[in-house]
C-alpha cells in the first residue's frame, strides 16, 4: 500500500483481489474483514463491486488438489416453450412476452435497451 502526502492510500489490485477475497470466505464479512486492514466498510464494498464487474481478477482458492469440490445441482422439468405469437421469429435470437405481446430483437440488441422494454412491459401488465 502507498501512503500520498495527503494521507490517500492507494492498495495495489493484487491487494484489493486478496482483501476482497477474504469477505467471501465462510465466516467473512465486510466489517470484520474492513476492521482488520483499517478500511471503512463502504470503501471495501466498492471493490467487491469492482470484483464482481471484472475490474480486477480475485486470487484462486487455495485447496488440496485431492479435495473433493461440489456444486449444488437443481433438477426440474423444463417448461413448454412458449407459442411464437405469429411463427415470424426467424433469424431472432431475443423473444420478449408478455401477455399476448410478443419483441423478438436481434441477437446483439444491447442489454440495457432490454431492460428498458422489459421495464415498459411490466409497467404496462
Amino acid at each position: 500500500m502507498e501512503v500520498h502526502a495527503s494521507g490517500q492510500r492507494r492498495w495495489p489490485e493484487a491487494v484489493k483481489a486478496r482483501v476482497v477475497a477474504e469477505t467471501l470466505r465462510p465466516g467473512g464479512t465486510v466489517n470484520a474483514v474492513a476492521a482488520r486492514y483499517g478500511l471503512r466498510p463502504n470503501q471495501l464494498s466498492a471493490w467487491r463491486r469492482m470484483a464482481k464487474d471484472g475490474d480486477f481478477v480475485l486470487p484462486a482458492d487455495e485447496r488440496d488438489e485431492d479435495e473433493a469440490v461440489f456444486a449444488p445441482l437443481v433438477v426440474c422439468d423444463a417448461d413448454e416453450p412458449a407459442p411464437d405469437a405469429d411463427g415470424s421469429a426467424a433469424g431472432c435470437d431475443v423473444r420478449i412476452a408478455v401477455g399476448d405481446v410478443a419483441i423478438h430483437l436481434a441477437a446483439d440488441t444491447p442489454a440495457g435497451r432490454i431492460a428498458e422494454i422489459v421495464r415498459a412491459l411490466g409497467a404496462r401488465a
